[in-house]
C-alpha cells in the first residue's frame, strides 16, 4: 500500500480553498469599501469648505460672504472652479481660511494646483430668501447624496 494523496484529492482541496477564498473576497466588497471611503473624504472636504465660508462670513460686518468673485450664486448650483460658468472661490478662502482647496477624489478633472488653476468637483449655491449656503458633492458614489447646508 502506498501512502499519500491522489491528484484528484489535491485538485478537490485546491478547488474548495479557491471557492472559500472567493466568497471571502466578495464578502469584504473592496470596491464598496473604497467608494465608502471616498464618500467619507467628500463629506470631510465639504465640511472644510463650509467652515471656511462661515469663517469668511463671520469676519464681515454684514455677515455676508465677501469675495472678489462676487456674491455666491443663488439661482443654480455652480461648480467651484476657475473658468467661465464656475464660481472662483479659492482666492476668497486660501490661505486665510484654508491651506488649500479640497477637491473630489474621483471626479473627472478635479484638481488643485493653485488658486488660479483648480477644479473642486463640488458645487455651491446660496438660498436667496434664507441666506443659507449649500455645498454639494455631485460625484458621490453608492447612490449617496452628500450635501451640507448652513
Amino acid at each position: 500500500m502506498r501512502r499519500g494523496l491522489t491528484l484528484i484529492e489535491i485538485i478537490i482541496a485546491v478547488a474548495l480553498i479557491s471557492i472559500l477564498a472567493g466568497m471571502g473576497f466578495l464578502a469584504m466588497n473592496p470596491v464598496g469599501q473604497l467608494a465608502a471611503a471616498r464618500n467619507s473624504q467628500r463629506t470631510f472636504h465639504l465640511n472644510g469648505l463650509m467652515n471656511g465660508i462661515r469663517q469668511n462670513m463671520a469676519d464681515t460686518s454684514g455677515g455676508g460672504f465677501t469675495c472678489d468673485s462676487g456674491s455666491l450664486p443663488t439661482s443654480t448650483p455652480q461648480k467651484m472652479a476657475t473658468g467661465v460658468g464656475n464660481y472662483d472661490i479659492a482666492p476668497c478662502l486660501v490661505p486665510t481660511y484654508l491651506p488649500n482647496i479640497p477637491f473630489d477624489p474621483s471626479a473627472t478633472g478635479a484638481h488643485y494646483a493653485s488658486n488660479s488653476d483648480y477644479d473642486t468637483g463640488y458645487t455651491i449655491v446660496r438660498n436667496a430668501s434664507t441666506g443659507q449656503v449649500t455645498v454639494n458633492a455631485p460625484a458621490a458614489e453608492l447612490n449617496k447624496v452628500i450635501s451640507i447646508t448652513r
